[in-house]
């Protein structure tokens, strides 16, 4: 188990490149580009949401992973909570190694509940480009992520557009993350903290009514 500790800014989709110019120019570097594939799981009844929890399964460019995520805090941008994440043979899920990876933590429960009935609800596919930042003393990764939300409802495509900044700590003071963030904004003023997750924003997507004009 770990603790994720990063800040989410909502980023205009305009000014996706002059933000990955200034990681460019702060780096030196050009940074990494991959394309992330992510399918979300969860009940009929939605028992890992009301736990305030996300079951995601990733590919990325190396391999598959899953990834679960309880309940934490987000406040300003700055989210923070439990992970445990390992790889998978392929596009599935293998459940009992996360419930035996995290059988000591209460957390787990609503997971363990609901191992027998889960289906995929929704996915996010997006761009993401990132850069190691080295930063009073902690190391960050800074990632911009383009991308879309989507989600099959009774023969509907429902879709909506993912451009955010994340600032994740990978090691060191916490407090370097609002520095970072700060002179980000300061950068670019049109920035904004997000305190919804990918995964609430599917489920948001899942949640909305269909368009009666139509």
């Amino acid at each position: 188990m770990s603790i994720e500790r990063e800040i989410k800014l909502a980023l205009p989709a305009l000014q996706h490149d002059d933000v990955a110019r200034f990681f460019t120019e702060r780096t030196g570097e050009q940074g990494t580009t991959i394309v992330l594939a992510n399918i979300y799981f969860d009940t009929p009844d939605l028992r890992l949401a009301k736990a305030k929890s996300a079951l995601r399964l990733r590919r990325t460019p190396d391999q598959w992973l899953q990834t679960y995520k309880t309940i934490g805090q987000s406040k300003a941008g700055l989210h923070s909570r439990h992970e445990w994440e390992m790889p998978v043979a392929g596009e599935k899920l293998e459940i009992e190694a996360i419930l035996a990876a995290c059988s000591e933590d209460d957390a787990c429960g609503a997971l363990k509940e609901a191992a027998s009935e889960l289906t995929a609800l929704f996915r996010t596919d997006f761009e993401r480009r990132y850069w190691t930042i080295e930063h009073e003393g902690a190391t960050i990764e800074a990632a911009l992520d383009l991308g879309e939300v989507s989600a099959e409802i009774d023969g509907e495509t429902r879709k909506s557009p993912i451009s955010e900044v994340e600032l994740e700590l990978k090691s060191g003071d916490e407090n370097a993350l609002s520095t970072l963030s700060a002179e980000l904004r300061g950068a670019f003023p049109d920035l904004q903290p997000d305190d919804v997750s990918k995964a609430q924003r599917g489920y948001r997507l899942r949640e909305r009514k269909p368009d009666a004009s139509k």
